[in-house]
């Protein structure tokens, strides 16, 4: 008798025991619902990544999201020293809490780099200006992921500023999410590299109840209440062509008036019917006379008037030489970079006038200034041509 189960055992393995197993059918997401978060990450943090390259000036990439199921006390131990946590409240669409968690350094790169340093120059410790600047960047960047992600589920989305604090995890008030530390959430794990300065994971936390709503709104909130689908009519029937003789298809053809085409005695002819015919008239062109441009032509004797234009001022350009680099390449410069001309050393510099180049020359030095001596004027009929 010791060795058989009790009334509550049976029930407990039979799926009776009571209101734990009403919350644990709500509690977990299957491989569909990953899926679907992890999508819904992807196009959404690949927007904030643009943002946030307008912000920083900055390379930035975030790639596809690892979604898990986690707790609050096992988050603490992933986290043991500070980190700065972004909470974020949707308000307006779905209604729910996230949090974001950044490692400290990453948050002292990206705050020089929007405050104009180069993200070298860190602070020692974190600041109120640094939280500031921090919550301003993840306010652009999650603003444009809500609208990224109210064209996703065809709504409105917007959220509340979002709230910066640089604390351990574990002294961070959880009470907003209205969840205990050992209930499972969501935890969708984002790597983030920007320039050569981060190479690090961002996290965003969310209740399991917030993902499954947004799956939901995502998939049209399911098939149970979708209509079905009427049924189709079967195609009506067409009643074939009845045959015609021979004869009377000959007698059909001959009623339709042909028009003859080169016939020179004919006395009348078929005119198609047309809407609002009109007749062309005769049109008297002539080809359109224009002034010569020639040194010779009407135009010539205005070089004597050479001086009403004399005080035009112009901006006279030496150009050493050109080249051709790809985007990539010229977002790898850097001070002691090497860029080669199409030029070789000694060959004539050209000059140019307002863009129009009109003479070549070569480089002297006058009173330690550089100069330029002019070896060779360009046939001033070329300098008009464009």
């Amino acid at each position: 008798m010791a060795d058989m189960l009790s009334q509550e055992e049976i029930d407990a393995l039979l799926g009776g025991g009571g209101g734990s197993d009403d919350s644990g059918a709500s509690e977990g997401l299957n491989e569909d619902q990953k899926d679907a978060l992890g999508e819904i990450g992807n196009i959404s943090m690949g927007t904030a990544a643009t943002t946030l390259f307008t912000l920083l000036g900055q390379k930035v990439t975030i790639t596809t999201p690892k979604v898990s199921e986690t707790t609050f006390n096992e988050l603490k131990g992933e986290f043991p020293d500070k980190v700065v946590s972004i909470i974020i409240q949707y308000k307006v669409g779905i209604t729910g809490m996230n949090l974001l968690i950044l490692n400290e350094k990453d948050v002292k790169i990206i705050t020089d780099l929007m405050m104009g340093g180069d993200g070298t120059n860190l602070a020692d410790e974190l600041t109120d200006l640094h939280l500031s600047a921090i919550g301003e960047a993840m306010n652009q960047m999650i603003g444009s992921s809500s609208t990224s992600l109210s064209e996703m589920l065809s709504q409105k989305i917007d959220i509340s500023p979002p709230e910066a604090i640089y604390e351990h995890l574990e002294n961070v008030n959880m009470d907003s999410f209205e969840i205990d530390t050992d209930e499972p959430i969501v935890k969708i794990a984002f790597r983030m590299t920007v320039g050569d300065l981060i190479d690090s994971e961002i996290m965003q936390i969310m209740p399991v109840q917030f993902a499954q709503d947004m799956v939901t709104n995502l998939m049209g909130g399911g098939s149970a209440d979708e209509p079905e689908p009427e049924p189709v009519a079967p195609p009506t029937p067409v009643a074939p062509t009845p045959q015609v003789a021979p004869e009377q298809t000959m007698a059909a053809q001959e009623v339709v008036p042909r028009v003859p085409i080169s016939e020179p005695n004919v006395q009348e002819e078929y005119v198609a019917p047309a809407m609002n015919r009109q007749v062309a008239q005769p049109v008297n062109a002539q080809p359109a006379q224009f002034n010569s441009f020639d040194p010779g032509g009407a135009f010539g004797g205005s070089q004597s008037d050479i001086s009403l234009i004399k005080d035009v001022p112009l901006e006279i350009t030496v150009e050493l030489g050109k080249t051709a680099r790809k985007i990539s390449e010229i977002l790898d410069f850097a001070p002691g970079t090497v860029v080669e001309l199409d030029r070789l050393v000694g060959e004539a510099l050209d000059i140019l006038a307002n863009g129009k180049r009109i003479a070549k020359g070569e480089v002297v030095v006058v009173d330690e200034n550089y100069g330029i001596r002019i070896t060779e004027i360009i046939v001033p009929e070329k300098r008009l041509k464009r």
